[in-house]
């Protein structure tokens, strides 16, 4: 039977020869070292769990939830807005619960895409942005994310025929895979943008709170016009090493969030309310897991850069995310190297072109892993006598 022409539109899954690759490498024995994943290693914490447990043994949890969300979990998103961005939201109109940021990314295109239409999308970037428009019968405006502009969007580069047809533009900041950061003017640019060209900006900020050396990013809706345009995808799932929970919010422009709930009232059922008391208990409970996770991934990312600097690239240390983003070395392209670091070393890493075309010639550096062994996917690199040279 003939799939649907949007499943046939799905790109290819470029990773796939290399998971044969690393699949034969491991039947061969190697000890294959893996920085390419974006999963956090380390437990969710404790209390949190507790909160679970807790809540998953009362028997009215395990009927359905409310569609947009607990009210007392979208007062705790509003509350941790207030307290760490200044940031006010009505918890009823402005705040509705995801089952992870990534679902209503995806379903935001159904809101207000028809077939044929624009959306913005940063490349590279998180494919569910493309696939979301996608699926919804639009098409992405690629907005290149060069490392000239400091990984952002140049605004006045997109044609005033493709803006005045753009529905929805994506923007993450701090950003995946590039680990760049956006400062408030670039912010107070898309807002005039959006304003002029009737666009709704929707940001995700899911590595908000990963960052380091005493940097805080910026949200979104902290700046001001910021609701009157779009709104912000956030997640526990980075923030509180929850990512198999599944728990995230959209916050901001109120009749955006108020299409965002009635799609998926009619295609999910909600987050299992165990879950979202156990959001709340994160939101509003203690916050020293943060400042822990901060200090353990820039000391991760210390040995990443300064390792790869010894071997001949010229790199800065990332403000934020779990990631380093680095050039591949001349002649090769970055699903080239990825092999090589593969069959060479025994260790894996993203390929730049796998979060699109502009991604070619970077690959990505996952700080998911321990120290130690980071320092030995370093030290087998110069063992291998890969290093960069121009």
């Amino acid at each position: 039977m003939q799939t649907a022409r949007r499943i046939q539109a799905l790109p290819p899954y470029l990773f796939a020869e290399i998971d044969k690759k690393i699949a034969k490498a491991k039947a061969r024995g190697v000890d294959i070292i893996s920085l390419g994943m974006g999963d956090p290693d380390r437990p969710t914490p404790s209390h949190i769990v507790e909160s679970l447990q807790l809540s998953a043994k009362d028997p009215r949890t395990h009927r359905y939830p409310v569609y947009e969300g607990m009210l007392p979990f979208r007062e705790a998103v509003a509350g941790w807005y207030r307290k760490t961005r200044g940031v006010e939201l009505d918890a009823v109109s402005q705040i509705v619960a995801l089952i992870g940021s990534k679902e209503g990314i995806a379903h935001i295109s159904l809101c207000y895409v028809d077939p044929g239409d624009i959306n913005l999308v940063p490349d590279p970037g998180y494919p569910a942005y493309s696939t979301g428009t996608m699926f919804a019968g639009g098409t992405s405006y690629k907005m290149p994310l060069l490392e000239s502009n400091g990984f952002l969007p140049d605004l006045s580069a997109i044609p005033h025929d493709i803006a005045r047809q753009a529905k929805l533009m994506f923007l993450n900041y701090p950003n995946n895979p590039t680990g760049a950061v956006a400062p408030r003017e670039f912010f107070e640019d898309v807002i005039a943008f959006a304003r002029e060209y009737d666009i709704i900006v929707c940001h995700d900020a899911a590595y908000s709170e990963v960052a380091f050396d005493g940097f805080r990013p910026l949200s979104f809706l902290e700046i001001e016009g910021a609701k009157d345009v779009g709104i912000e995808f956030h997640s526990l799932s980075k923030t509180y090493n929850m990512t198999g929970w599944r728990l995230g919010w959209a916050a901001g422009n109120r009749g955006v969030i108020e299409a965002l709930a009635r799609v998926k009232s009619n295609i999910d059922s909600g987050v299992f309310s165990a879950v979202q008391y156990a959001g709340i208990k994160a939101l509003t409970g203690p916050q020293d897991s943060i400042a822990q996770m901060q200090t353990l991934y820039a000391q991760r990312r210390d040995v990443v850069v300064e390792g790869l600097q010894h071997l001949g690239w010229e790199l800065e240390k990332p403000q934020a995310t779990i990631y380093v983003w680095a050039p591949v070395p001349p002649g090769y392209s970055s699903t080239q190297f990825a092999t090589l670091l593969l069959e060479e070393a025994g260790v894996v890493v993203t390929p730049g072109i796998g979060y699109g075309e502009y991604g070619e010639g970077y690959f990505r550096i996952s700080l998911c892993v321990e120290q130690d062994r980071i320092e030995a996917a370093i030290r087998r690199l110069e063992e291998a006598g890969i290093r960069y040279s121009k």
